[in-house]
């Protein structure tokens, strides 16, 4: 795969495809033993390698995708969970572990968030939305894998209109990246994963925390928190916007790589 990934990547990706596709042991793996493969195991060697070549992402060829200690079926209709992602995870389970919350995950894509929080707080009310169909079918399936219940609806957070529903917590990692900042994106996630669950345009960045936001004052019980997945350039931005909506408590948190990735607030 020389002249497609750099050196460390395709270190990586061969010892996916050897250990995880292949079944190869990974001691004689790492031993660089000499190994025959069998005629299908060749056959995937040999797909899997042009399909890399086309930059598509491992975790579709592979079809799944691990998260918070699950595993998740991922297809090009949902975005492949990220690690900072888990992390946001990490954050609402420990600020409500052991409460019976009733929580709703706007956006939810493959459910990986929402499937998560139902394993991680058992005694909560999960709830998940998404505007694709695509998406739901799959986090539907998710979900009966991992053995999570989790009540899953297609709705349009930009078009909703409030019911009188409402939930202690509100999550969401929306779209966030602009159109702008395409350039800067590697192809296996430009030319693969879904640009409705990626992009926002450049003139409204905030255009669905700012959404949701305003929508939670009346979704959220009162004292309910709002948990943000956010982009690392509009930190401060949206903590503004959470506070002239009347959000109090805001905190700003960042990812494992020192980048501002989360945001939580209070609704009064």
């Amino acid at each position: 795969m020389s002249g497609y990934y750099t050196q460390s990547e395709a270190s990586a990706l061969t010892r996916i495809i050897a250990t995880e596709m292949l079944g190869i042991p990974q001691m004689t793996f790492f031993l660089k033993d000499d190994v025959t493969l069998k005629a299908e195991q060749e056959a995937m060697l040999f797909d899997t390698i042009e399909r890399l070549k086309k930059h598509e992402p491992i975790q579709y060829i592979q079809g799944y995708s691990d998260f918070c200690g699950l595993r998740f079926k991922v297809t090009p209709a949902t975005l492949i969970p990220r690690p900072e992602t888990s992390e946001l995870v990490e954050w609402i389970a420990a600020d409500h572990s052991g409460k019976a919350a009733s929580i709703i995950d706007i956006g939810t894509g493959s459910g990986c968030i929402a499937i998560s929080l139902a394993h991680k707080l058992p005694e909560s009310k999960v709830t998940a939305w998404d505007i694709s169909n695509d998406a739901l079918a799959v986090a539907k399936e998710n979900s009966k894998a991992n053995g999570c219940a989790v009540a899953f609806e297609e709705v349009d957070i930009l078009a909703y209109r409030p019911t009188g529903k409402q939930f202690d917590i509100i999550v969401s990692n929306p779209p966030y990246i602009k159109e702008n900042e395409k350039s800067a994106m590697h192809s296996n996630v430009l030319d693969w994963e879904p640009h409705t669950a990626l992009f926002v345009p450049d003139s409204d960045p905030l255009l669905f925390y700012r959404t949701i936001a305003k929508k939670g004052l009346t979704l959220l019980k009162s004292g309910g928190t709002l948990y943000f997945e956010i982009n690392r350039a509009h930190g401060a931005e949206t903590m503004k916007m959470l506070a002239d909506y009347g959000y109090t408590n805001i905190e700003l948190r960042k990812d494992f790589a020192d980048n501002d990735r989360m945001i939580k607030a209070v609704k009064n």
